[in-house]
C-alpha cells in the first residue's frame, strides 16, 4: 500500500512540474543585467549645466509624455535629466521613436527643444539611442 501511495505521489509531482512556456513572439535571447538610461544635459551659453523648469519628454509617434522610471533619482547634476531608461523599452518601437525633449531656462526664461531617436521594442533587452544631441544649449 505504501508503494502505491508513493508511486501516486511521484506521478502527481512529475505531472505538476510540466514546463510552462509562453509564446511571446520573441526568439530566445540572452540579455545582460545592466540597466541603461539616456541622459540629456541643459547648458547655458558657457556650456555650464543650468537649472530648467517645465521639462518634458514627448514621444512624437504616440503623442504621449514619456517618464523614465529612474527619473526620480535624477537631476543630481545641475541641468541633467534622465529622459528614458530600460523601463521604457516596451513602449518604444523597434524602428525607433523620436522623443522631443523640451525645457525652459530658469535664468533666461528661454525654451529650447531637441529630438532624440531611441529604439526599443517588445523583444528588446535595452533601450538604444539612435541619434540626437547629448546636450541642449541656451543662448
Amino acid at each position: 500500500m505504501k508503494k502505491i501511495v508513493l508511486a501516486l505521489l511521484l506521478v502527481s509531482a512529475l505531472l505538476s512540474c510540466k514546463e510552462k512556456t509562453t509564446d511571446t513572439g520573441c526568439e530566445d535571447r540572452i540579455c545582460t543585467e545592466e540597466f541603461r538610461s539616456l541622459v540629456i544635459k541643459f547648458v547655458d551659453n558657457k556650456t555650464v549645466g543650468t537649472e530648467v523648469k517645465d521639462f518634458s519628454v514627448v514621444n512624437q509617434r504616440t503623442g504621449e509624455k514619456v517618464y523614465a522610471n529612474s527619473a526620480a533619482a535624477s537631476n543630481l547634476i545641475k541641468g541633467s535629466f534622465i529622459i528614458v531608461d530600460d523601463g521604457n523599452t516596451k513602449s518604444m518601437s523597434e524602428a525607433g521613436d523620436d522623443l522631443k525633449i523640451t525645457g525652459t531656462s530658469v535664468e533666461t526664461n528661454q525654451t529650447k527643444s531637441a529630438i532624440i531617436k531611441v529604439k526599443g521594442g517588445k523583444c528588446a533587452c535595452h533601450i538604444e539611442k539612435v541619434s540626437g544631441p547629448e546636450q541642449i544649449a541656451f543662448d
